[in-house]
């Protein structure tokens, strides 16, 4: 039965895995407006994840025994792993914005090793280190290719997707859209079957299959409100930079896979979005309120599913009822501590504008 609960919530996650990555190989495409329909746009990321899961298999091997010890990966470990980043997945997708389910899942194995005091802490800081790195070097090259492409485009107006010119670079930016949602398949479905295998549940080769089947699915399911968020709500791109954000995305986190890293898609994308957009419209873009919502998703994501993964194993495993107190005591302190610094801020200004007291 426990195993049958395994596997249905990994399938589940692999589905929320989909819509998440639509956002981050097709939003540069449905965007600028080389794919209009959103439906097409997410058909095509679950064909071509379903294809790069296949080739995934040493991201799957790092999720599934570089982190943690495969000795303490029991089916109530792996059920508890996967409920967590699951359910912070799957709230990030109902409210749109696009999560890196390699940063949720990696925090909630760490959350089971800080459990039971087994982690190989090198190799965590090996993919920590990369999960800040590669959104940088993608958000300063797509910031240099930004600005090269607005000056080529300046001095050859064409090269902007009109006339004759226009279905060669529509073509061109699918294809890099289709390149990076390969790349999605190959990095994130190890994050939905990674667990089962480091459990001995299931093989490599067939954990890949049934993952980059069910990251179609959820591709087609739930991708489209992610969708609307990364290629509508950041910026508006021209066919010329919407290639060059696929194809820096994805070609990172393809070299990234070859090396099992597990590393943020979603993340590396929207910093070359926010990149391109830097280069177009200097630093008003981040005047959004949508990227600073997006960032502190970003932070707060891995440490949510890393103390909710923390906390069911001390409920359910150990029954340490005292320090699951304290963390949701901390918890519950952290969020009227933030809730009355907003009251205080909304409380000041509506003083100043209105030129009265409380």
């Amino acid at each position: 039965m426990l195993e049958i609960i395994a596997f249905a919530i990994a399938l589940f996650f692999a589905m929320n895995i989909g819509a998440s990555g639509t956002a981050a190989a097709m939003g540069p495409a449905y965007g600028s407006g080389a794919i209009p329909n959103k439906k097409l746009a997410m058909l095509l990321v679950g064909v071509f994840a379903f294809l790069g899961a296949l080739a995934g298999g040493e991201v799957v091997r790092t999720i599934g025994s570089g982190i943690i010890p495969p000795d303490i990966v029991t089916v109530e470990i792996v059920i508890i792993i996967l409920a967590s980043a699951c359910g912070t997945l799957f709230v990030a997708n109902l409210l749109g914005i696009p999560l890196s389910t390699s940063e949720v899942v990696v925090g909630a194995i760490v959350g089971a090793g800080i459990a039971y005091q087994a982690l190989f802490l090198n190799h965590l800081l090996i993919i920590v280190s990369f999960w800040i790195i590669t959104p940088f070097f993608a958000f300063f090259f797509a910031l240099l290719i930004g600005k090269l492409t607005l000056k080529a485009e300046r001095k050859w107006p064409y090269l902007k997707g009109k006339g004759k010119w226009k279905k060669p670079l529509v073509f061109f930016l699918i294809a890099c859209g289709c390149i990076e949602a390969y790349a999605a398949g190959m990095n994130n479905v190890a994050n939905a079957v990674g667990p089962l295998v480091g459990a001995g549940l299931i093989e490599v080769d067939t954990a890949v299959i049934y993952g980059g089947l069910f990251v179609a699915i959820g591709a087609l399911l739930l991708g489209g409100k992610v969708l609307e968020t990364n290629g509508k709500k950041i910026t508006q791109l021209s066919l010329l930079q919407g290639s060059s954000v696929s194809l820096t995305g994805g070609s990172l986190v393809i070299v990234a896979s070859i090396f099992g890293l597990p590393v943020p898609l979603t993340q590396i994308t929207t910093s070359a979005i926010a990149g391109i957009g830097t280069a177009a419209d200097g630093f008003k873009l981040w005047e959004k309120g949508i990227m600073m919502q997006i960032i502190k998703v970003w932070v707060v994501s891995p440490i949510f599913s890393l103390v909710i993964s923390y906390g069911l194993i001390l409920l359910l495993q150990h029954a340490d009822y005292y320090t699951l107190f304290v963390i949701v005591s901390v918890f519950i302190a952290t969020v009227g501590s933030y809730s009355l610094y907003h009251s205080s801020r909304k409380e000041k200004r509506s003083t100043y504008d209105e030129g009265g007291g409380i």
